[in-house]
């Protein structure tokens, strides 16, 4: 199924737009065709909320896009991937806390029973992280590993491992802490042609859930403040963008 009818929603088209540094028209725009199956609900679009009444998905604007060469449709761009590192404890502890040492600086005690978000607030307490440059996953620990994912000022950027430290916990069998990388930072994360910035999404747009399809505007000469469009990304990690493309950042 396709859809190609533009979303109309009330408020002002400005409002829409808060990605968008100059707010006074939109000229260089290409109509194009969304590849819907490679858009996922809650990260790219707020899902209709009863399919069965015919609700319609609502497409956020500002979404960076990238044009699948196979199809020549447009999908999500995916730039470099960021560093994931995995966190586990091992040995069965039962009292007292870990470290780590994250590029020079190392965190205050971290229990041995930490939750992902501890974890994440040790981490957003050291002088070199700021609030939002790592999201955390799983745990709680021992018995469960918990995953940091270097964003913010660090988003798609290659990270050097962070050590750890068990000198603190007690309890269990020689209890230990290890830090992996799940994913390398750095690395684009398709080979589709979406690896390529071709621009963003002009305007929201609804469509029918089981659409295949949809129209959209692609906005591919202007300025965009990176940090409010809907999915983040890191315009100093863009490599490559389409030919004629010319993206300012603000």
């Amino acid at each position: 199924m396709n859809d190609f009818q533009p979303y109309s929603y009330t408020d002002s088209v400005t409002a829409d737009r808060p990605w968008l540094a100059s707010l006074v028209g939109v000229q260089d725009t290409n109509t194009i065709t969304l590849d819907l199956s490679k858009f996922t609900a809650g990260v790219h679009y707020v899902a209709a909320t009863n399919p069965m009444l015919q609700s319609r998905n609502v497409m956020k604007s500002g979404i960076p896009l990238g044009k699948i060469s196979a199809s020549g449709l447009y999908a999500p761009y995916s730039g470099p991937t960021s560093e994931v590192q995995t966190v586990t404890v091992t040995g069965t502890p039962t009292g007292g806390t870990y470290t780590l040492t994250f590029s020079g600086q190392t965190t205050a005690g971290i229990p041995y029973n930490a939750t992902a978000a501890q974890v994440k607030s040790a981490l957003e307490a050291l002088s070199n992280v700021n609030v939002g440059d790592v999201t955390t996953a799983g745990g709680p620990h021992p018995g469960t590993p918990v995953t940091v994912t270097f964003v913010g000022q660090y988003l798609g950027d290659d990270q050097t491992q962070m050590t750890a430290s068990a000198a603190g916990l007690t309890g269990g069998t020689s209890p230990a802490v290890t830090v992996t990388t799940s994913t390398a930072g750095g690395t684009a994360s398709a080979s589709d042609g979406t690896e390529t910035l071709a621009g963003f999404l002009v305007d929201a747009i609804s469509f029918n859930p089981g659409s295949t399809k949809a129209a959209g505007a692609l906005l591919w000469h202007g300025e965009v403040f990176a940090d409010k469009c809907p999915t983040p990304f890191d315009p100093t990690d863009v490599a490559s963008t389409a030919p004629g493309v010319n993206i300012h950042y603000r």
